[in-house]
């Protein structure tokens, strides 16, 4: 899978250093994947939740984290939209939420 905006990861890293193994083992292991469809990503990430619009939930560093990616699955395409504390996650709306524009001049410190 192609993950979009790959700076969102360098980000999330830096705000969140304590989920910085797991995300970045998510994002490495994500890259090598390929899925035609949500029932394919299923069988690799059993815990991974669809929400409308093609939005689908990861759990990161066991339930601490959140990780809400919009996946094209006909382009081979991921975009992560928001990342953060399970307990953040409990306040937002997850087929509302939108993804940080602040994110794209971020430089990784």
């Amino acid at each position: 899978m192609n993950i979009i905006v790959k700076r969102a990861v360098l980000y999330y890293v830096d705000k969140y250093p304590s989920a910085k193994t797991a995300l970045l083992i998510w994002y490495n292991e994500f890259l090598k994947c390929e899925f035609s469809n949500f029932n394919e990503l299923k069988e690799v990430y059993r815990n991974a939740s669809i929400v409308s619009n093609d939005r689908v939930i990861f759990n990161i560093k066991g339930n601490d984290f959140r990780l809400i990616v919009s996946i094209n699955f006909k382009q081979s395409a991921a975009y992560i939209i928001w990342f953060g504390t399970h307990a953040t996650y409990d306040k937002i709306n997850t087929e509302k939420i939108e993804f940080d524009i602040k994110i794209l001049t971020y430089k990784a410190k």
